[in-house]
């Protein structure tokens, strides 16, 4: 059974004015939205794959971002259907095209709502080809020396 609406949304209020702390330069570590995982938590990434539980996802959030602290990543819009929240967001490298424009890729998070003002899973999904894409022709350098995600990642993205 699914949660009060208001309670949900709650939740989605405190996640997006995280996001947006860090993508206005206000907090410096994704790791701040930890403490919105439940212990037993599922995420799993694009590039990373799956992470099981708070000790996994904290270090992940940490460590997936080094050398990329000046993209933003900037939410468009959340939509929320019982437990159920979709996020919209885009990634923006810190470099522009010739054209002025932003080299832009589109993505979306899936999180469900487990209650007590945290999410028990969170799928984020964007296409990875366009990432490097980007990356390639914008000649974008990390700010530091970049950790990569590993060569197999579990892809099981069952909740």
């Amino acid at each position: 059974m699914a949660h009060e609406r208001h309670e949900v949304q709650e939740a989605v209020d405190r996640y997006v004015e995280l996001r947006n702390k860090i993508d206005q330069g206000d907090l410096t570590s994704f790791a701040v939205l930890a403490d919105l995982y439940t212990d037993d938590a599922v995420y799993i990434d694009a590039a990373w794959g799956r992470l099981e539980g708070r000790p996994a996802i904290d270090n992940w959030l940490e460590e997936s971002m080094v050398g990329l602290l000046d993209w933003r990543f900037p939410i468009e819009f959340t939509a929320i259907e019982g437990d159920h929240v979709i996020v919209k967001w885009t990634q923006i490298l810190p470099v522009k095209r010739p054209d002025g424009s932003d080299y832009t890729q589109s993505a979306y998070s899936h999180l469900i709502y487990a209650g007590g003002g945290k999410f028990s899973y969170e799928e984020d999904t964007y296409n990875m080809l366009h990432v490097i894409e980007d990356i390639t022709t914008s000649g974008w350098q990390p700010t530091e020396p970049m950790n990569v995600p590993p060569p197999d990642p579990n892809r099981n993205w069952a909740p």
